[in-house]
């Protein structure tokens, strides 16, 4: 789908707002990579800072692709997060 594409670089760019917008549009249609506009959509949530919302959309695309890239964006956030939390208790 050339849409992904476009969203891809529009995440790289920094433009994350912009492409939630599109993928919450193209979510809504039926088509077979959707596991991947998940996987995007999550890594512009985790752009944005917003790592539940990042995390939930990895989990989305794993639950339709096991095999998803999806599965090592959501090991690098736990582990991020489990960092930082872990961090935080050593103050």
């Amino acid at each position: 789908m050339e849409q992904l594409k476009t969203i891809k670089e529009l995440i790289n760019q920094g433009n994350a707002e912009q492409a939630i917008h599109l993928l919450d549009e193209i979510l809504q249609t039926d088509f077979p990579e959707k596991d991947e506009a998940y996987y995007l959509r999550g890594n512009a949530f985790r752009k944005q800072g917003n790592w539940q919302q990042a995390l939930n959309n990895y989990r989305y695309a794993i639950d339709l692709n096991p095999e998803s890239p999806a599965v090592q964006a959501h090991q690098m956030a736990m582990d991020i997060l489990n960092f930082f939390n872990k961090d935080m208790h050593n103050q």
